[in-house]
């Protein structure tokens, strides 16, 4: 490295930053020097349009992705996912034998924006750049590779035991689950610390460590009833009708299912004569009279977890709400498994101190832990049971999953430079299994 470059480079670390060797101070030089390089393959594979559902487009972004592991000399394979409605994996191997921890790396290459999506293009605007995944989260990817590479320079990864797997389906898990989730449990199997490159939770400007994340999934109450004319309500013969009896059910919800760390919402209601849900769930249609009592009636929500635990209690209250039937109705309950919890652990916590003594290291200031209802469900909880985990080693932004989604570069930055300093320590710290 050249005088004045590595002059340049020491004044662009904070004072504090002392506690750093000699090789992390190379991966900092090299993350530095190579903030451009990210910013080119951040706009390279924005230009990619990876809706979950566009399945050429997810399969692109993943062969472009696998020419950079392939040049860090990972193993890379495409796992093609048509069985599970999808369009695949992409896992690329390191092996180190270094003794270290095992680490498993988790991404997703889909993003929320499908081809006739109006949201497209990159545009960079001082330091923030604005398109489509570039927080939520080809920004990630950006990072995770920008680490690996800086650890390449310094010569940590070559003793770093890694396992990345970017799955082809986050924002829209295929089914069966199983099959989905499949070669993400094998890796998991085999590691020590998982680390997840979704977004970089901040709270009053302030960068903050997750632990623990939400599950998410979705239930279904349907109602059925006898429909007559409506001066017969509430009758014996006639009955409470479908909609009275759906009202009953979701205000028991409020009231009876309420605890610390959950959340249940109501995001879909109909109801009348008939009633029914459209193809893609996300309407339907309901027909129906003042004057007449309604025959049908559904509603659609979610419910959010802090454990799977907690998921089951819920669940079962639920149906014991939906089983009281108003005379007349018959109420049934569905639930559609979307994500599991990732209840907070003490490895979890013990590794989020060791991300913190690299902040230390760096200069950074200490990163709290974030409350889990402020998490949205993800990836890694799949896997929470089996190893140890640290959520949001990725990009910083505004408005993920919404047109105008944007990346603070300098955040990129800070995200690359403790990926790398971390996942370098890690390599060199015994694994315990």
């Amino acid at each position: 490295m050249a005088s004045g470059l590595f002059c340049a480079f020491l004044l662009a670390l904070p004072a504090a930053a002392a506690g750093l060797t000699g090789v992390e101070r190379r991966m900092v030089s090299t993350v530095d020097a190579g903030q451009d390089r990210q910013l080119a393959l951040l706009e390279e594979l924005v230009a990619i349009n990876s809706g979950t559902m566009n399945l050429p487009g997810v399969e692109a972004v993943g062969k472009r992705v696998a020419r950079e592991f392939e040049d860090l000399g990972f193993e890379v394979r495409w796992i093609p996912m048509a069985e599970a409605g999808r369009a695949g994996h992409l896992v690329a191997v390191h092996k180190g034998g270094g003794g270290g921890r095992r680490m498993l790396l988790i991404g997703h290459l889909d993003t929320v924006f499908e081809p006739d999506s109006p949201f497209k293009g990159y545009v960079r605007s001082g330091d923030t750049v604005t398109g489509p995944g570039v927080n939520d989260m080809k920004g990630g990817i950006v990072i995770m590779i920008g680490a690996l590479r800086a650890m390449k320079a310094a010569g940590t990864l070559k003793r770093a035991d890694v396992t990345v797997v970017l799955t082809g389906d986050e924002e829209r898990v295929g089914r069966p689950v199983e099959i989905a989730r499949r070669d993400l449990l094998a890796a998991a199997e085999t590691s020590d610390v998982a680390l997840d490159f979704e977004g970089l939770a901040t709270e009053d400007g302030a960068d903050m460590g997750s632990i623990a994340r939400r599950s998410s999934n979705t239930w279904t109450v349907r109602v059925k009833a006898k429909p007559g004319h409506s001066s017969g309500i509430f009758s014996e013969a006639a009955g409470y009708g479908a909609i009275y009896d759906l009202a009953r059910i979701l205000d028991a919800f409020r009231e009876q299912l309420r605890e610390p760390n959950a959340t249940f919402n109501v995001g879909l209601v109909l109801g009348g004569s008939d009633a029914a849900l459209n193809s893609a769930g996300t309407g339907g249609k309901a027909s129906g009279k003042g004057n007449i009592i309604a025959g049908e009636a559904l509603a659609v929500g979610d419910l959010r977890t802090l454990s799977n635990a907690q998921t089951l209690r819920i669940k079962t209250r639920m149906e014991t709400i939906v089983r009281d039937s108003l005379p007349g109705a018959r109420a049934s309950l569905e639930f559609s498994e979307g994500y599991p919890a990732m209840p907070p652990t003490e490895g979890s916590r013990r590794l989020l101190g060791e991300l913190n003594k690299v902040n230390a290291a760096l200069g950074y200031p200490q990163m709290g832990e974030l409350d889990p209802l402020k998490r949205g469900a993800g990836d890694i909880a799949f896997v929470s049971h089996l190893v140890d985990g640290l959520v949001g080693m990725g990009a910083s932004g505004e408005g993920a999953h919404a047109p105008g989604e944007t990346m603070d570069i300098p955040a990129m930055r800070r995200q690359t430079r403790r990926a790398a300093l971390l996942m370098s320590r890690l390599a060199d710290t015994p694994r315990t299994r």
